[in-house]
């Protein structure tokens, strides 16, 4: 019994250190676009007048809160 029970407990962290390299793989890929669109902003920040940059970042935040109470 207490065989068994060890070999459950192994399956059982191996199968979690699958999901946990897949999960840090994911958020690996995902930190990388991040990155690349921040970068973005960075150089339409720079690039824009204050007004512009003001309505980019409003409209953002507007459609980012229309999407979270659509999914709500």
């Amino acid at each position: 019994m207490l065989k068994r029970l060890s070999g459950d407990i192994n399956e059982e962290v191996d199968n979690h250190n699958l999901m946990l390299d897949r999960m840090g793989n994911d958020m690996d890929s995902s930190r990388g676009v991040l990155s690349g669109t921040m970068d973005r902003f960075k150089m339409v920040f720079e690039t824009k007048s204050s007004r512009r940059m003001f309505t980019l970042v409003a409209s953002f935040v507007v459609l980012f809160l229309i999407i979270y109470y659509l999914t709500r």
